[in-house]
């Protein structure tokens, strides 16, 4: 054979695999171009009818230029609830919560968690529950329509945090299983020894789960799953758990997005089944593209992760609890009087050296703040002097135990006197927004009746409005972490329509 006839077939030979490459890359991309629009019409719920498989490839090509709800203001909040599913106890009680924050500007991705035992109020209903219950609340008005569903629970998110959820999304343990397993497992550094005899299994029973300390390579669903629902052997309890929490799904993600798992088409379709199977959400096809496009760019090796706790002194909730008839609920609320503190957090989760920076400021100020008691119940000024002195620092605090005041025996609403002609600024907003109370002019009566009387840069005047968020008994974080809260959702409900009636 000449080297003429033997060029010719090394062209061809080479032609020949260009074409076999070219046809198995276009195969590969067409089969992953129909999971993408099977596991779409599967998962979302904004559409009234299925996307076509051209919808899709538009929606997911880089020529997508939707814009996604909340990148005006250069941040998108997406709901992460994670629940039992059916056939599992208590199938629509919210095991996971977080809120997940994109930051379109700098790229950095957030996320915040909050316990499940948190005590809120749903806006514009009225009903107070514990947030884990809301989903299922918001399933019993509306059993038909899940966009309705997750209302309740958005709404009360909204107000706790002061942050628009833009989106959100569903996942069952099943799904969460399935996923990992579908990825090969995932890798996790566990930092002690667990052993919990008391982790629920079949059939309301309960089973051990027991995990030494130390490196995991490809830690199946199952076990996955126990290493983040497992709380009773956690020194912080429900705080403890979210945090794994927090720490499986950066493990999933970086799972899911690696080399390994592209390039495996077993791998991938197992994983659109189980993402199809098990995952609801509201994110509509059109923003699929600009989603891929922001992920892209996102940094996700340095994710910060929040979780709000009620643990030690600088937590920013406390343990207290209700009765439903014999059984004594353990809840979550807030330390002081309101959802300040964690709307800060919230707000400032990207740049948390701010509310720092802030402290440092009233700490400079050193004011004096002086504490009158007028709300009627002897033991609220008290638990506002601990709470300053305590949690947030304030060294030059008295409580005023007595004053002179016929006329104004007791005030309906808190407010403060600032004497020092706007000197500290930052304590005075502190003060505001953490009571909270609202500050009246100096030469206004309710504050020139004290003017002579009292010594002080800022005297807090505590009314009746403030009675009701600072006079729920608090318990231990002890108490809290080793209960075994046996809350029961109907008898919830049950309350709730009679204390309406």
């Amino acid at each position: 054979m000449n080297e003429k006839n033997w060029g010719i077939k090394l062209i061809k030979l080479f032609l020949w695999f260009l074409f076999l490459s070219f046809f198995v890359v276009a195969f590969f991309g067409v089969f992953l171009l129909w999971k993408v629009n099977q596991t779409e019409n599967k998962i979302t719920l904004f559409k009234k009818s299925p996307s076509s498989f051209l919808d899709t490839f538009k929606n997911i090509s880089l020529s997508s230029n939707s814009k996604l709800k909340g990148e005006d203001t250069g941040r998108i909040n997406i709901l992460l609830l994670g629940i039992a599913g059916k056939g599992n106890p208590g199938e629509n009680l919210s095991d996971t919560l977080m809120i997940a924050s994109l930051n379109t500007k700098n790229n950095q991705v957030a996320l915040l968690s909050l316990p499940r035992d948190l005590y809120a109020s749903i806006p514009e209903d009225g009903v107070q529950m514990k947030i884990n219950s809301m989903y299922q609340y918001g399933k019993s008005l509306s059993p038909g329509d899940p966009q309705e569903t997750i209302i309740p629970l958005q709404k009360t998110l909204g107000e706790i945090t002061s942050l628009d959820i833009n989106y959100w999304l569903i996942l069952n343990f099943e799904g969460f299983k399935k996923i990992i397993d579908a990825v090969g497992g995932i890798n996790i550094m566990n930092e002690r020894d667990i052993f919990d005899s008391s982790y629920p299994g079949p059939n309301y029973s309960y089973q051990i789960f027991e995990l030494k300390k130390g490196f995991y390579n490809n830690l199946d669903g199952e076990t996955a799953l126990k290493y983040a629902r497992m709380r009773h052997n956690d020194p912080e309890g429900d705080f403890g758990r979210a945090k794994r929490q927090q720490q499986v799904l950066q493990a999933t993600r970086n799972k899911i997005f690696s080399t390994e798992t592209f390039l495996n088409p077993n791998t991938l379709n197992d994983l659109f089944n189980a993402l199809g199977d098990n995952i609801k959400t509201d994110i509509p096809p059109s923003d699929f593209g600009s989603f891929l496009s922001l992920a892209k760019n996102l940094d996700t090796s340095n994710i910060i992760n929040i979780v709000v706790d009620a643990w030690d002194k600088n937590s920013l909730l406390k343990v207290s609890h209700l009765f439903y008839k014999d059984v004594r609920a353990f809840i979550l609320v807030p330390r002081v009087g309101n959802w300040s503190e964690i709307q800060e957090l919230a707000q400032n989760i990207f740049d948390t050296e701010k509310i720092k920076r802030r402290r440092q400021e009233i700490a400079k100020e050193d004011a004096s703040v002086s504490i009158l008691n007028k709300s009627s119940d002897s033991n609220i000024g008290e638990k506002i002097e601990n709470l300053l002195r305590e949690s947030f620092g304030y060294k030059n605090i008295t409580k005023i135990s007595s004053l002179e005041d016929k006329k104004n025996p007791s005030s309906e609403k808190s407010f403060l006197c600032d004497f020092s002609s706007k000197n500290n600024p930052f304590t005075l907003d502190e003060l505001t927004t953490k009571i909270p109370a609202e500050i009246i002019e100096t030469e206004k009566p309710e504050c020139d009746l004290f003017s002579n009387d009292i010594k002080t840069d800022i005297l807090v005047v505590v009314g009746k409005d403030v009675v009701t968020q600072y006079n729920l008994e608090e318990d231990s974080f002890e108490e809290y972490k080793n209960s075994e809260d046996n809350f029961i959702y109907s008898d919830f409900l049950e309350k709730s329509k009679n204390s309406d009636q």
